[in-house]
């Protein structure tokens, strides 16, 4: 929700019935951060490994079409312009 629209302020929302929300400490985030974290799955090394493969492989390919793209249209403006 914006809080600004062209320099003004944006209009209150009263009387929707939501409770104002609290701020809430930097030590409970903290603690909620690392609840969240230790009820993440984390990938094994074998899994760890083949992701960043995976990942690698598809920047490498797009790599490849965005230069190949790059180095087709460049000789084609210099054909037309040169």
């Amino acid at each position: 929700m914006a809080t600004e629209t062209r320099g003004e302020p944006a209009a209150k929302d009263e009387g929707k019935g939501k409770p104002a929300r609290k701020r809430t400490s930097p030590v409970l985030f903290v603690r909620q951060v690392v609840a969240e974290l230790r009820k993440v799955i984390w990938p094994s090394r074998r899994e760890l490994i083949t992701y960043t493969l995976v990942s690698l492989v598809f920047v490498l390919i797009m790599i490849a079409i965005v230069s190949g793209l790059d180095f087709g249209l460049q000789k084609i403006v210099f054909l037309v312009f040169g």
